[in-house]
């Protein structure tokens, strides 16, 4: 039997009242972990992320946000459901897919697609996940709906057995693998991150949907939706990790999603970003999502990782920037169990 609760914010800044609402949001995806430490370089990247021709390049932040409706949640949890279900269910919550994508269309959907790993190895996002938010951008009547990610191990490895290209082409998705010649140099406009190799698709969209999966990162304590940008990006990747939290506030500046679905049906709780360790996997059947996309990643890491926002400085300089809120306590969120 399904069954909702909406949950509204606090009519308060803070106080019992406000840690109430947050302990209970807390509690829905089960509190636990260890904070992972932050370990960076103190090495600015910004002389090594530029490029010798600057002047080629295209200022072009991209910036598909959704229409704020006050009577709709800005964050969904769905627990308790097959992948489908939950895609179906947050959609639903969220207003449907009409909110997010118009006729004719043109939507990228952004899996994690970096890793040479199976589904249950939890390393990339659910392919059934894909698949359904393929069916929806169809159903809204989209011109095309691409999927395609820039992968870290070898790209059609990682397409592959992620089970994802699959998938996605059971749906009728096109699915585009990188290449080395559908890469632009743009202006990033960041503190840290100027000009940089992007891939076309990312630059040519009308809709961009955000959708990682929610586990551990050896550098960050945990890799959500945010750091699944680093995946529009060619060049030496490498660097960015030099000033992560800096380099992960200037991407989510310069794209920001129609909607970000985090995977949290299975969850890579220790040695991530990669893993592939069965035994370092949670079965969570749950599905968060929303058009705040600093709060789902606020929630998603202090639920599972116990991470704060001060742990995770990219989610503060984010903040600072207007791109969301920290507090997601505070949001109108939507809870449904479908189990």
């Amino acid at each position: 039997m399904a069954s909702e609760t909406e949950r509204k914010p606090e009519e308060t800044t803070g106080g019992a009242q406000g840690m109430t609402r947050r302990k209970a949001l807390l509690q829905l995806l089960g509190l636990g972990g260890a904070a992972a430490g932050t370990v960076v370089a103190a090495k600015w990247l910004s002389e090594h992320s530029f490029r010798p021709v600057p002047a080629q390049a295209e200022n072009a932040r991209r910036d598909h946000r959704t229409a704020a409706v006050s009577q709709l949640p800005a964050m969904t949890v769905v627990q308790n459901g097959e992948p489908r279900a939950l895609v179906q269910k947050a959609l639903e919550n969220l207003g449907g897919i009409g909110r997010f994508v118009s006729r004719q269309d043109v939507v990228v959907i952004k899996p994690n697609i970096a890793w040479d790993r199976t589904p249950e190895q939890a390393a990339n996002t659910n392919p059934d996940v894909v698949a359904e938010v393929v069916r929806q951008c169809w159903q809204a009547g989209a011109k095309r709906v691409i999927v395609t990610d820039v992968s870290c191990n070898e790209a059609r490895r990682c397409f592959h057995r992620s089970g994802i290209q699959a998938a996605a082409l059971a749906e009728h998705a096109e699915v585009i693998l990188p290449d080395p010649e559908l890469f632009r140099e743009v202006e990033l406009g960041g503190v840290v991150l100027k000009t940089w190799p992007v891939f076309t698709p990312f630059l040519e969209a009308d809709k961009i949907f955000n959708l990682p999966v929610a586990k551990h990162h050896v550098l960050t304590g945990a890799t959500l939706g945010m750091k699944n940008w680093y995946g529009i990006l060619g060049g030496e990747r490498s660097r960015l990790h030099q000033q992560i939290h800096q380099s992960l506030a200037d991407l989510a500046s310069f794209m920001l999603p129609t909607l970000t679905m985090i995977d949290c049906y299975r969850i890579l709780l220790r040695n991530g970003p990669t893993g592939g360790n069965v035994e370092d996997v949670a079965l969570k059947k749950t599905i968060v999502a929303g058009t705040d996309p600093v709060a789902l990643d606020a929630y998603v890491a202090k639920a599972y990782w116990n991470l704060d926002h001060a742990q995770l400085p990219y989610l503060e300089m984010a903040a600072a920037r207007g791109l969301g809120t920290v507090e997601f306590e505070k949001l109108l969120v939507k809870v449904s169990q479908l189990g």
